[in-house]
């Protein structure tokens, strides 16, 4: 068995090929691995991936590291989101408590730009705010930064947010990708001064940032947190090819 800790583009796309990697026996085409995804439960209705699915935690590192040892796991891929820092934390403890190979995948970063403001935290985020209109895009679980903030601010994510928020909010439900002509609208409507977002990477995020760029907009970008000592690719070509190295 794979198990791949996903919820990302490049997990559905990592699960889909390693679930369609077969060998003939007997005549017969069988399933060469059997991939197990698991999902955090954060989003109500999530993308489905190919192969078996688990959604919700594990318990932290030992319930874990328990789940790999019952189910006979042998080899991890971390394909979350690269700012799920503890999610990849503990798969790192568990893997190396068990004896299991982990590999983490992830997206590359943004490349920087004129005009951007690089921070190491949201609540830094939040302290240098450049502007009085705000695009927030760094998700639901982060608005309690802002709360105290005096700015106006545009939130948009996929899920409904919990308080506390910032006293002058308008939520924006809505689910990438989006295209530069979108966000160029959406800006110019809500005269949004400074957009806040973090490296998340990836062609699905960026977007807004060829829009800011095009409006002349700053932007305050969050650094993503320090990976564990494990074994980084960053495309799905690479976690495939290591997979078959693996022994799986």
């Amino acid at each position: 068995m794979i198990l791949v800790l996903g919820g990302t583009g490049e997990a559905r796309d990592l699960a889909r090929r390693l679930v369609a990697g077969a060998v003939e026996e007997g005549g017969s085409v069988v399933p060469r691995r059997r991939v197990v995804s698991s999902l955090a439960g954060r989003v109500s209705s999530p993308a489905l991936p190919a192969g078996e699915v688990r959604i919700g935690g594990f318990g932290g590192v030992d319930g874990l590291a328990q789940w790999l040892r019952d189910n006979d796991v042998r080899a991890v891929i971390d394909a979350t989101h690269p700012f799920a820092r503890r999610i990849t934390q503990n798969a790192f403890e568990a893997c190396q408590q068990v004896g299991v190979p982990l590999l983490v995948l992830r997206r590359p970063g943004f490349e920087p730009r004129p005009g951007w403001t690089w921070v190491d935290s949201v609540a830094e985020a939040a302290r240098s705010l450049p502007g009085e209109r705000v695009f927030l895009t760094t998700g639901r679980q982060d608005l309690a930064e802002f709360a105290g903030c005096p700015q106006w601010f545009l939130a948009r994510m996929v899920e409904p947010p919990e308080p506390p928020l910032p006293h002058r909010i308008e939520v924006l439900l809505a689910r990438g990708p989006f295209t530069v002509d979108g966000e160029l609208e959406l800006m110019r409507s809500r005269a949004v001064d400074v957009l806040v977002t973090k490296d998340s990477g990836g062609p699905m995020t960026s977007a807004k940032l060829d829009a800011a760029e095009q409006l002349g907009i700053p932007v305050v970008v969050v650094r993503r947190p320090p990976l564990p000592p494990a074994e980084v690719v960053a495309s799905v070509d690479d976690a495939v090819s290591w997979s078959g190295t693996a022994g799986v």
